[in-house]
């Protein structure tokens, strides 16, 4: 489960199939640790249809819980001032 945890916060929002194809490990065994994660509260999952080149993939997207990610380096936008 640890090495989910660790895909995902250093890769943010993935769906299942992702997470596995990423830490090699079977799409059962990942599905299996991702609802145990779930259930303690350090993931939050939905499921979510998404279409690729016309083909329907249907999985759980899953990101860490709590978790906000460092901003990237470089200029930001600056705010613009209501009159």
């Amino acid at each position: 489960m640890q090495k989910i945890h660790a895909y995902l916060k250093s890769r943010g929002e993935q769906l299942d199939s992702e997470i596995a194809a990423g830490t090699h490990l079977p799409l059962e065994d990942v599905r299996l640790h991702l609802s145990e994660m779930v259930k303690k509260g350090e993931v939050i999952a939905c499921h979510a249809t998404r279409f690729v080149k016309g083909k329907k993939i249907e999985g759980m997207l899953c990101r860490v819980s709590g978790y906000i990610p460092p901003a990237t380096p470089g200029r930001k936008p600056k705010a613009s001032r209501a009159a």
